[in-house]
């Protein structure tokens, strides 16, 4: 029997993973929503997200933490959970998370991290059942079911991207930014390193996806 294969994020990290017929273009702007928005000292709304998760195989208590986006793309409808998320603040940016939203797959804790495709959020934040299975190695004995503590998302692959943003290349266009003004100055990959789950402005998305239509920087 082939190892289980769950959601998971880089070791760095805190633990965490649509085609449908619907095309998005490089010009999306990923939900009917525009964002962020502020409500008075109510935390920001966003609605594009970034979620790492690890495509090459690494074995916690004898199951693969592997899942790639062509893991999800390979799943039945396209379509998965977003399981094993272990860290308050991603938990929280999931909680937020809208049906329809869309978000970048980040490939994590490989050779060569960066932006593989795009997915969507399909299904709103519910109990992530992982953290009562004793066999699971995101299982979280202080978590009860009349309380639990976690929560995960269902995501379905939308699409590849034209061509791999590794994250070298993010890297430099945020130090570009950081010293000459523009959308990614502030990007949480680089602010925010270790989050698994990471909010986007609409700013940030958009200019992220242009890239897609350029050379390597």
């Amino acid at each position: 029997m082939p190892p289980k294969k769950r959601a998971r994020v880089s070791q760095t990290a805190d633990s965490g993973k649509g085609d449908n017929g619907e095309t998005v273009s490089s010009k999306s702007k990923a939900a009917a929503k525009s964002g962020p928005k502020k409500k008075s000292s109510e935390s920001p709304q966003y609605c594009h997200w970034l979620m790492k998760s690890e495509p090459e195989s690494r074995f916690e208590n004898g199951i693969d933490v592997k899942f790639g986006i062509e893991d999800l793309k390979a799943s039945p409808d396209q379509t998965n959970c977003w399981d094993g998320v272990r860290n308050y603040q991603a938990r929280n940016f999931m909680r937020q998370m809208k049906e329809g939203q869309l978000a970048f797959f980040y490939h994590s804790n490989c050779k060569e991290p960066g932006i593989a495709g795009i997915i969507k959020i399909v299904k709103e934040s519910y109990v992530d059942h992982t953290q009562f299975d004793k066999k699971d190695v995101h299982y979280d004995a202080s978590s009860k079911p009349d309380n639990p503590k976690w929560s995960m998302v269902d995501v379905q692959y939308q699409r590849m991207l034209k061509r791999f943003l590794p994250l070298s290349e993010l890297k430099k266009y945020h130090l570009q930014h950081q010293a000459e003004g523009g959308p990614l100055k502030d990007m949480a990959l680089f602010t925010r390193a270790r989050l698994s789950v990471q909010p986007l402005t609409t700013e940030e998305f958009d200019f992220v996806l242009s890239l897609e239509d350029e050379e390597p920087l």
